[in-house]
């Protein structure tokens, strides 16, 4: 999973959208201060956009999205729009990413951003990864969260030590 839209994998005629798409993509990496996809020690990857959609959608503590070289030393209500306005800059349908210019307002102040669904390749990586790690512990890459697929389909949460 890169930063490049969809519609350029797909070789449907390429808009502006496609920049929204990247530069909501960039929104999460300069949110974590790493890379979108990091590859852990025992050959699973993390796709970062994942655990800002789950966060996002129960409500969970926005600052441990933050690099942890800030410390958690951010507004968390600046924190939450940038994360909501990077899910809607990076939404599978070009049409349902916003102009630029209002991620430029949103972003100033001027306007509001509201809940943004579910990126699809958001779902989609989850589904396709099977046993899927959501987050690391910083520089040591060592995997602290995963969802695994039971044999029934069921998604489980557990904690790995590793």
């Amino acid at each position: 999973m890169g930063y490049l839209a969809p519609e350029w994998l797909s070789g449907v005629a390429v808009t502006a959208k496609a920049d929204v798409y990247s530069y909501g993509m960039m929104l999460l990496e300069l949110v974590h201060g790493k890379r979108n996809i990091v590859h852990c020690e025992d050959s699973r990857s993390t796709f970062f956009p994942s655990l800002v959609a789950d966060v996002l959608m129960v409500g969970g503590d926005i600052l441990s999205l933050l690099d942890s070289r800030l410390n958690r030393e951010a507004c968390v209500d600046e924190v939450t729009k940038i994360c909501k306005v990077a899910c809607w800059c990076i939404q599978d349908e070009e049409e349902s990413r916003p102009a630029m210019s209002l991620v430029e307002r949103i972003l100033e102040g001027v306007s509001d951003v509201s809940m943004p669904p579910i990126p699809q390749i958001v779902t989609l990586f989850v589904e396709n990864m099977g046993d899927a790690v959501f987050y690391t512990d910083s520089p040591s890459n060592r995997c602290s969260l995963v969802v695994s697929k039971s044999l029934d389909g069921d998604s489980q949460w557990k904690s790995s030590s590793s």
